[in-house]
């Protein structure tokens, strides 16, 4: 006859609870940019379940902060919202239209060249974002980029982009708490149709978000993501970059693949995961220029007060070009960071520096 007792090796040890805890809020801080305390406060009110304690978190959060610092903007977090707004709202202000003093006729190979941003802007950090905001607005308006990938968007920030941003087409990747967007320049960039795939095993609410577009009559497949963060879940980053990569090798030929995000990627697990042959790191085909190596770098960048000093190249931009005959190819020409100097706030736009990229006729 079985018995129904259970032995006390059958019990989690209280080391193992606490571990198993301390690693839950560990993740908590990672994704909130909060610390262990608050972590902890969040977890314990929702039984210790992640995905409940982060809803408590944005929701009770973000509502008062956006109602000072965006106060013309939507912050119910029950709002739905379209994966796609094609028509502005009625009382917007374009931060991003070119100014009569500063417009120039650009050069018809400067018209033909595509220029890309991609950038994590950290809008889990509430501190002084509405100025932050602005400060992505100014540097869409210095380089007039025809994409933008965004990374850590919430609701309230992308409200604040929909009006202040009346040039560029938005796609969001998600609509609660935190996620991924793009934004297109619509003059430039025609949208087809977008997906969102998604990561079956992650912990931290990350996706990919897919778009088809043309471009100069070019058709183009454009990819964000916020890869898993931490230096332990470099087994779920792999697999979300065999995601990525699987997703820009099986486009068709004539489609130009351009991928841009916050990858969290360390080069040693990137080795293991291995580029394809079509595939190119931007950086690494532009000569790995130090100048615009570290993406995330707390010796230059004090948005985070951290008691150690961490440089790396977590932002990466992928490039898989055309190969059908008689299709325009593009190549990489130009890589630089933006972001770099402080707002009036005394902060930067980010914790992460922004990737300027532009591509011409191969």
């Amino acid at each position: 006859m079985a018995s129904n007792v259970v032995s006390d090796s059958d019990k989690p040890s209280v080391s193992n609870v606490e571990q198993s805890r301390s690693s839950l809020c560990d993740e908590f801080a990672a994704i909130t940019g909060t610390d262990s305390a608050v972590a902890q406060c969040y977890l314990a009110e929702n039984e210790w379940e992640v995905e409940r304690a982060l809803n408590s978190f944005f929701e009770a959060d973000l509502e008062k902060v956006f109602e000072e610092d965006f106060p013309d903007c939507e912050t119910s977090p029950k709002a739905k919202r379209q994966k796609v707004e094609k028509k502005p709202p009625a009382d917007c202000i374009d931060l991003t239209e070119d100014s009569p003093t500063s417009a120039r006729k650009s050069s018809e190979e400067d018209d033909n060249k595509l220029s890309l941003i991609s950038w994590n802007v950290d809008g889990l950090d509430t501190d002084n974002l509405g100025e932050r905001a602005r400060g992505l607005c100014s540097f869409l308006v210095l380089y007039t980029p025809d994409v933008v990938f965004l990374q850590e968007l919430i609701p309230p920030y992308v409200q604040y982009l929909k009006k202040r941003a009346v040039s560029y087409l938005i796609i969001e990747g998600g609509e609660d708490n935190y996620f991924t967007g793009m934004m297109l320049k619509k003059t430039r960039v025609k949208f087809l149709e977008s997906e969102i795939v998604s990561y079956p095993t992650t912990r931290m609410m990350r996706n990919l978000l897919v778009a088809q577009v043309t471009f100069k009559g070019q058709k183009l497949c454009l990819l964000t993501s916020h890869l898993e963060s931490c230096k332990d879940q470099a087994e779920q980053r792999m697999k979300q970059l065999r995601v990525v990569l699987q997703r820009m090798r099986e486009a068709p030929e004539d489609v130009t693949v351009l991928f841009g995000g916050d990858t969290n990627l360390r080069d040693t697990e990137v080795a293991k995961v291995g580029l394809p042959s079509s595939v190119c790191d931007v950086w690494e085909r532009l000569g790995k220029q130090e100048h615009c190596r570290y993406t995330w770098d707390t010796k230059a960048n004090n948005n985070k007060t951290l008691p150690y000093v961490c440089r790396c190249r977590f932002d990466r931009v992928y490039f898989r070009p055309a190969a059908k005959d008689g299709v325009p190819r593009l190549a990489p020409d130009h890589m630089a960071l933006v972001g770099l100097e402080k707002l009036d706030c005394g902060r930067f736009t980010s914790d992460h520096w922004g990737i300027y990229c532009s591509f011409s006729a191969a």
